[in-house]
């Protein structure tokens, strides 16, 4: 499985990691996912997503059901 949000799509950045004598090597930047239950109303159940923390501010911002439809899932096969 990708680790990738599953609401926004945030993935790995490149980067590079600076020592002190300014000598680059590349490294990842992994997006901070977080394994959530989430309660769907109109589906009546707990929807289990694996979401950046982003996300999960946004979605008790907007709702799950604005955030799915904008990432364009469908909620019931999860």
């Amino acid at each position: 499985m990708a680790r990738r949000c599953d609401l926004t799509g945030k993935k790995a950045n490149n980067a590079y990691a600076l020592s002190h004598s300014h000598r680059r090597t590349k490294k990842l930047q992994q997006v901070n996912l977080q394994t959530k239950r989430v309660w769907w109303p109109q589906g009546k159940r707990w929807v289990k997503l694996r979401l950046s923390t982003k996300a999960i501010k946004t979605l008790e911002h907007k709702g799950i059901e604005a955030m799915a439809k904008e990432a364009g899932i469908n909620l019931s096969y999860y």
